[in-house]
C-alpha cells in the first residue's frame, strides 16, 4: 500500500477575517513533495481554514492514489485532537467540515499527529501566498507559488493515477489547485522567489495591526482556603477544601474590580470547590454563568497532599529534590508532572481560543495552572515555575492573537486586595 503524508494549515488574518489554506502532499518514503494545494476562501476564522487545508489535503492525496494511507501532520492542537476523536467538536461551523474530511478516505487509513509550527512551515507558507493572493484581488498560483524553496530541488513526479500529469490533473473539487510541489519554480526567478518568500512569511515578533482582536484569558486564582495561608500542597487530589471566611471577601474584592473594568465576556472555573465557589461569587456580580473546565483543574501532589513543604522535605526528600530538579518527576504516589500539568493546559488553551474567539474570559484556577499559561505564553523553561510568586485571589492576563502569538499583559495583580 502507498504513503503518503498530508501537511495542512489555514489562517485567518483577523480571525475571523481574509483567510486562506495550504496543504502539501508527501511521499512517506522518500519527502518527495508530490501536490500542493492553496485558496483564499473570503472572510472566516483560523479554525474553519486549518479544516479547509485538512479537506484539501485528504482530497489531493486521494486523488493520487485513492487506496493509500495517510498520516496527515498539522500544527492545529484542535483539527488533529477532534479529527482523532479525543476532543468533541462543539461549533457549529466545524462539524460539517470535519464530517466531509472523514468521509474522503477510509478512517482505518487515516492518521493524525500535531506537529510544531516551525515544522509545518510548507503549508504555512501556501496558506499565506493564499492570503497575499487574495489581498491583491488574485487566486493563488502554483506559477508564483515560493513554497518549493521549502520542499527542495526534487524532479518533477510524473504521471498521475489518471494518466496525464499532476500538473495538469487540476484542483480538487473545492480543494484549490493540486500540483507538484517541487517543480513550480524555476531557477532564473529563485531571486524574485526568495522575496516574496519573506513576504509571506508571518511574523513572529509584535502582531501585525491586521490580527484583530485577540482571545483575553483573565486568569483570577481562587481566593484563600483554610490551607492557603499554612502554605500546604492543595491540589486535585486532596481534601477539596472550600474558601475560607477570608477567601470569600477576597472574592468580592475581585468580583468588584473585574465589574469595574466591564471586559469579562464570560465564565470559566476549574471542577475544584473552592474555584467554583470564587467564580460563582464573580459571575453573579457580572450577570453571567459558569462553565466548567476539568483541564483547569490544579495538579495532584499525590501524597503531598496536605502536607507543608518542610513536611515533604522530611518525609520523601529524595522524590521533592527530583520535582524540584526535573519537570517529569511526579509527586510520590503517582501524582501530576510538571510535564503532565503543561500538557493538559496547553491542549486546554487551545480549545478554549477556539471556543471564545476574540473574546474576554475570566478563567477561575489554581496557581500551577496559571503559572504555566504564562510560562508557556514566554516560551521560559519548566524551572520559572518556582521563580514565580501567584497570591490567593490575584490576577493575571495573557492575550492569543490570530498568528499564535501570545503576550502576556498581567501578572499576580492584588491591587483590588489592599
Amino acid at each position: 500500500m502507498r504513503e503518503f503524508i498530508v501537511e495542512a494549515d489555514g489562517g485567518s488574518r483577523g480571525n475571523p477575517g481574509p483567510a486562506g489554506y495550504g496543504a502539501v502532499v508527501l511521499d512517506a518514503a522518500t519527502g518527495e513533495a508530490l501536490a500542493e494545494a492553496a485558496e483564499y476562501i473570503g472572510v472566516a476564522t483560523n479554525n474553519v481554514a486549518e479544516y479547509r487545508g485538512l479537506l484539501a489535503g485528504l482530497r489531493a492525496a486521494r486523488d493520487l492514489d485513492p487506496g493509500a494511507a495517510v498520516h496527515v501532520r498539522m500544527d492545529s492542537k484542535l483539527v488533529v485532537e477532534q479529527m482523532s476523536g479525543r476532543w468533541k467538536i462543539k461549533h457549529p461551523d466545524l462539524k460539517p467540515l470535519a464530517l466531509q474530511a472523514a468521509g474522503v478516505l477510509p478512517a482505518d487509513r487515516v492518521s493524525y499527529e500535531w506537529i510544531p509550527r516551525e515544522r509545518n512551515r510548507h503549508a504555512d507558507r501556501l496558506a499565506n501566498e493564499a492570503m497575499d493572493a487574495g489581498r491583491r484581488g488574485e487566486q493563488w498560483s502554483p506559477s508564483r507559488s515560493t513554497a518549493a524553496l521549502d520542499a527542495g530541488t526534487a524532479p518533477d513526479t510524473g504521471p498521475a493515477p489518471d494518466g496525464g500529469s499532476a500538473r495538469d490533473a487540476g484542483p480538487a473539487p473545492n480543494a484549490g489547485t493540486a500540483v507538484p510541489g517541487p517543480g513550480v519554480a524555476a531557477a532564473a526567478a529563485e531571486a524574485d522567489l526568495r522575496a516574496a518568500q519573506a513576504v509571506a512569511t508571518p511574523s513572529t515578533g509584535w502582531a501585525p495591526a491586521d490580527l484583530g482582536a485577540p482571545s483575553t484569558f483573565v486568569l483570577l486564582r481562587h481566593g484563600e482556603t483554610p490551607l492557603t495561608p499554612q502554605k500546604r500542597f492543595s491540589g486535585s487530589g486532596g481534601s477539596d477544601p472550600s474558601l475560607s471566611e477570608a477567601g470569600r471577601e477576597q472574592a468580592q474584592r475581585a468580583a468588584a474590580a473585574l465589574a469595574r473594568r466591564g471586559t469579562v465576556e464570560a465564565v470559566v472555573s476549574s471542577p475544584l470547590a473552592r474555584t467554583r465557589e470564587t467564580a460563582r461569587i464573580v459571575a453573579a456580580r457580572l450577570g453571567l454563568d459558569v462553565a466548567v473546565e476539568d483541564g483547569l483543574r490544579e495538579t495532584d501532589f499525590g501524597a503531598w497532599e496536605g502536607l507543608t513543604f518542610g513536611e515533604v522535605r522530611e518525609r520523601h526528600p529524595g522524590d521533592l529534590n527530583a520535582w524540584l530538579t526535573d519537570p517529569a518527576a511526579r509527586p510520590t504516589g503517582g501524582g501530576e508532572s510538571f510535564t503532565e500539568t503543561a500538557a493538559r493546559i496547553a491542549a486546554t488553551r487551545d480549545e478554549l481560543v477556539a471556543a471564545y474567539p476574540r473574546r474576554t474570559v475570566l478563567l477561575v484556577t489554581h496557581v500551577t495552572p496559571i503559572k504555566t499559561f504564562v510560562r508557556l505564553a514566554l516560551g521560559a523553561p519548566p524551572e520559572s515555575l518556582f521563580r514565580m510568586e501567584l497570591s490567593a485571589a490575584s490576577l493575571s492576563a495573557v492575550a492569543y492573537y490570530a498568528d499564535g502569538n501570545a503576550s502576556v499583559r498581567l501578572f499576580n495583580d492584588t491591587s483590588h486586595l489592599r
